[in-house]
């Protein structure tokens, strides 16, 4: 008899309806693929919103988060510990960038980049008190906190949750023009997914983000790119802002730097700009912990080699070359870049619930986004002949 109903019923009895997760129960995993309470065995292409990009309990990961809980895991930042300087030295070579700022999750690194960005204003640029402002992108994903959610044009993430923080303005997710328009003399901040993770994987026209470098460039204000999901090598570089050769003034960082196993995020920036801080203006109580630095050091390790990001590359280009052959046959369009893809189904076939659903039947994790379009990201240690498979699976169910 199946486990899974129960456990599905006993997660739905005793847990807030926050989510809509597809009927499967995870009990082990590894590398590409996870199996459910029943031993059923799935190919895992979400990865945790790039969470996992190097799979499942990679040997290397395992290794230095074992270590570490063997010495220490928590000291608070009252205290400095052996990990530390390394995890942000080692970032900061990564980043190209100064000096790092730990948090836990991404969105409170996003928190961060925003309240750096305010007091860069006043400080560095000279805005009058409590007039700072942030522009952000229509159809935007950078969290889910109080003030996250004041500038989200997703009608779940918003409604009633207001009152709402002030403080931002909204334009069109690649329109150069309409950024330049709402820029004045109070902006600090230009906050920008490179790719727009949540709302479909949707990539900008060419020369954007290069477009929004130099307006911020030349207007004296913050580009502050949202790398929680593109970054770390899911695009097929380190970050996706590399595709154009674009530097932002912060990177914020978050999902894949945990390695899958803790949560870990940071911002990266310059001492112009992360330099504004002081101590007691901002901090976590985990941020930064022996586990996490001990785990990030890892993550790191395994991007410098640059074998993660070649990976990306190359089988994402056969994920997108056998998506885009079901574009007129159940599919509408294919966007993304490395191993990432937004693929918007024919509604006149099946919702993207439905796909996911069917997709779950045949050994395929995906997920479904604003009702129509699955997005796919596997873990980057997944293989051309499984990559070949989950395309197999896909066609089947769509076309």
């Amino acid at each position: 008899m199946s486990k899974t109903p129960e456990a599905v019923a006993a997660a739905e009895r005793w847990t807030a309806h926050n989510y809509h997760p597809l009927p499967v129960v995870i009990a082990d995993a590894e590398g590409a693929w996870v199996t459910d309470v029943d031993g059923k065995r799935y190919l895992d292409c979400l990865a945790g919103y790039s969470a996992l990009n190097f799979g499942h309990r990679h040997p290397a990961l395992i290794a230095a988060a074992h270590a570490q809980l063997d010495r220490v895991t928590l000291t608070s930042r009252a205290f400095i510990h052996d990990q530390f300087a390394e995890f942000c030295q080692k970032l900061t070579d990564l980043t190209g960038k100064d000096l790092i700022l730990p948090m836990n999750t991404g969105a409170e690194a996003v928190e961060t980049a925003i309240k750096v960005a305010r007091k860069w204003g006043y400080l560095v640029k000279g805005v009058r008190p409590g007039q700072a402002k942030i522009i952000a992108m229509e159809g935007n994903f950078h969290g889910r906190t109080t003030t996250i959610v004041s500038f989200s044009t997703d009608p779940d993430a918003r409604d009633d949750f207001g009152p709402y923080t002030p403080g931002f303005q909204l334009v069109p997710y690649g329109d150069l023009a309409a950024l330049e328009a709402a820029i004045d003399e109070n902006t600090v901040g230009v906050l920008v997914e490179p790719i727009q993770g949540e709302a479909g994987v949707l990539v900008p026209p060419a020369g954007f983000l290069p477009g929004v470098r130099d307006l911020c460039t030349r207007n004296n204000v913050l580009m502050l790119a949202d790398e929680i999901q593109s970054g770390l090598g899911r695009t097929g570089d380190t970050f996706a802002c590399d595709d154009e050769a674009v530097v932002p003034d912060m990177y914020i960082m978050g999902k894949a730097l945990g390695g899958g196993i803790v949560p870990v995020s940071a911002v990266a920036a310059d001492q112009n700009v992360l330099g504004v801080l002081k101590p007691g203006e901002h901090g976590s109580t985990f941020g930064g912990n022996p586990l996490a630095c001990a785990v990030g050091i890892a993550v790191i390790d395994l991007l410098r080699t640059g074998e993660f990001q070649e990976r990306s590359r190359e089988l994402g280009e056969r994920l997108h070359t056998g998506l885009a052959k079901l574009i007129g046959d159940g599919v509408t369009e294919v966007r993304g870049r490395g191993l990432w893809a937004g693929v918007d189904i024919d509604p006149a076939r099946m919702s993207g619930r439905d796909a996911s659903v069917q997709l779950m039947e045949r050994g395929v994790l995906a997920k479904d986004t604003h009702g129509s379009t699955i997005r796919l990201a596997p873990p980057l240690t997944i293989t051309a002949d499984e990559v070949d498979w989950a395309l197999e699976q896909f066609h089947s169910v769509i076309a």
